[in-house]
């Protein structure tokens, strides 16, 4: 049962407001002494003739109380709520009981599909730890759609096509080895590239060189298309094992080469719909009636662009999926180049375009260092992640020296670290990464989330008592109906997340259950002290919904338990 729907029903009977009405008006009190459901009188004061807290005053006397309301209060203009706190633990428990890994999830996405299009390195160059931002955001907001019914698609757009290829080929001709790039492909595909940009500030022949060769790909030539395929082929290896790490699978890798025999059809389509106009050679759509800059569809030497490819792949993801959302999770920076060809494929008559949605993210920084695959200076995400892994090894060595199974545990919780760091803060704010912070144990970390988890099932495990028959009725402390509140809320955040395409609901979320969790514990004895049958059942029932909440609201956002920390 809906507490909040049952009271606003009932003031709809008292008032003879509209419930929609009535919905927008009702509010949680800041303060929980105030009550659990506030509503403002202000609006009746013009229709009774009536100061709002007479108007209050009356609701509150013709206000029946009963088995789910404790009892209404007149404070000032304002109508507030106490909830029955056995009924409220009942109701909330006993679902939470019954939906299990459900819990939070809803019927909204019945029947639709949303893609979700993330991570998307380019092909030949390592993982940096700037990928990680669009990797977390993406693999956590499919996780959430997921859990509101929708079916979802997971598209990794490989960067696997232009110049760049011409400029690798080049090098790889003139430098490279297969032995040595078969030991480490990745890497030595990078130092390949480095050095290519190295050579070419000094021989700018070698551009040239390399755009006879990209020319060669885009033509077919035999060759220079099984060079290509093989650095693509021994690339997927090396990012499928970084993505098993972070246990994500995509269903797709169809990236920007898939399209490339799918473009014409596009310039064809706004040609037709007589949206090409020429500018300085170029062919482009002409937005400035929305006040942006052209889009260029074809460069003044015939070629396509990104934004080409992306109208194509948006076209074939319409007829391949039939979509109801197209998310994006591409970088802030790039914001405009999504206006600029979602307005065009608007403009080509496509009403889904309405339905295609970038989500921007912000940039990692470090004190010391800058994101530059062109020379070579750049933060590689494995080895990020294996330090996070090492560093939670020694914090676990130090202080539980003799916990089973400690190399997993510290898998999970260091690249759980590295993860909640992206998603804890609002996805447009930059991060500044720093590793004290991160393995904090005690602050608002993964690791205290883990950890909280971990020691609900320790209780869990230590109990010597069935406790599935519980009594919710004696759950009536602060502490334990503060918990049981956060937890019935979990479902607003699961949905307030895909709203507003922000992991970072969830996260927060999380991170404030397990700190009632833990004033929970210290608050009130659970298998030690002077506590009776009744009380003991109910709070191992408690302690066992909270895991099974945390546990939850971990997985949507990409991020593993350790059952012992």
């Amino acid at each position: 049962m809906d507490f909040k729907e049952y009271v606003t029903d009932k003031l709809a009977k008292l008032t003879g407001l509209e419930r929609a009405e009535i919905e927008k008006a009702v509010e949680v009190p800041p303060d929980p002494k105030l009550g659990d459901l506030a509503f403002p009188c202000f609006p009746l004061a013009k229709v009774m003739r009536k100061a709002p807290p007479l108007i209050a005053g009356e609701l509150a006397e013709k206000f029946t109380v009963d088995k789910y309301i404790d009892r209404a209060e007149a404070v000032g203009g304002y109508l507030n709520f106490f909830y029955s706190r056995p009924a409220y633990a009942k109701n909330t428990l006993k679902a939470i009981e019954d939906k299990k890994e459900k819990w939070g999830s809803s019927d909204v996405g019945a029947g639709k599909t949303a893609l979700v299009e993330f991570s998307s390195p380019n092909i030949a160059k390592p993982f940096h730890i700037g990928h990680l931002f669009s990797t977390a955001v993406g693999n956590s907001l499919e996780r959430i759609y997921r859990h509101l019914g929708y079916k979802t698609v997971k598209i990794n757009h490989l960067g696997d096509w232009g110049t760049q290829f011409g400029k690798i080929i080049c090098a790889y001709k003139r430098w490279g080895n297969r032995s040595v790039v078969e030991r480490d492909p990745i890497n030595e595909l990078f130092k390949l590239y480095v050095k290519f940009h190295d050579e070419a500030e000094n021989n700018p022949e070698l551009e040239d060189e390399a755009r006879e060769y990209f020319r060669l790909l885009e033509e077919g030539d035999d060759g220079t298309v099984e060079l290509w395929q093989y650095f693509r082929a021994i690339s997927l290896v090396e990012y499928k094992r970084v993505y098993d790490r972070l246990n994500i699978k995509f269903d797709s890798y169809a990236g920007e080469s898939f399209y490339s025999d799918k473009m014409q059809e596009i310039v064809d389509m706004l040609s037709d719909k007589g949206l090409l106009t020429e500018s300085e050679g170029a062919q482009v759509v002409d937005l400035s009636d929305e006040d942006m800059p052209p889009c260029i569809i074809l460069k003044s030497d015939g070629a396509t662009i990104y934004a080409t490819r992306d109208i194509a792949a948006a076209v074939y993801r319409k007829r391949t999926y039939d979509f109801d959302k197209n998310i994006y999770v591409v970088g802030t920076p790039q914001a405009l180049h999504f206006k600029q060809i979602f307005s065009v494929i608007d403009k080509m008559g496509c009403d889904w375009a309405k339905d295609c949605v970038h989500v921007g993210f912000g940039l990692v920084k470090f004190s010391d260092k800058k994101l530059s695959t062109r020379h070579g200076d750049v933060v590689f995400l494995e080895d990020v992640l294996n330090e996070s892994v090492q560093k939670t090894l020694e914090i676990i060595h130090a202080n539980s020296p003799d916990m089973e199974n400690k190399e997993e545990a510290a898998e999970k919780i260091g690249i759980g670290a590295v993860l909640y760091t992206f998603l804890k803060s609002g996805r447009e704010k930059d991060i500044v990464f720093s590793w004290d912070s991160m393995l904090d144990f005690d602050g608002e970390s993964a690791p205290y989330v883990q950890y909280g988890y971990a020691r609900g099932r320790s209780i869990l495990r230590r109990a010597d008592i069935d406790f599935s028959k519980a009594d919710y009725g004696a759950l009536t402390s602060d502490e334990e109906y503060a918990l049981i509140k956060q937890l019935e809320l979990f479902g607003d955040a699961v949905k307030g997340a895909a709203e507003k395409n922000e992991p970072f609901y969830v996260n927060r979320y999380v991170t404030n259950l397990v700190q009632m969790f833990n004033k929970f514990y210290n608050s009130c004895p659970i298998l030690k002290g002077d506590v009776d049958k009744r009380t003991k059942k109910a709070r191992l029932a408690l302690v066992s919904a909270t895991t099974t909440v945390v546990k939850i609201a971990l997985d949507l956002l990409g991020i593993q338990t350790v059952e012992k920390m």
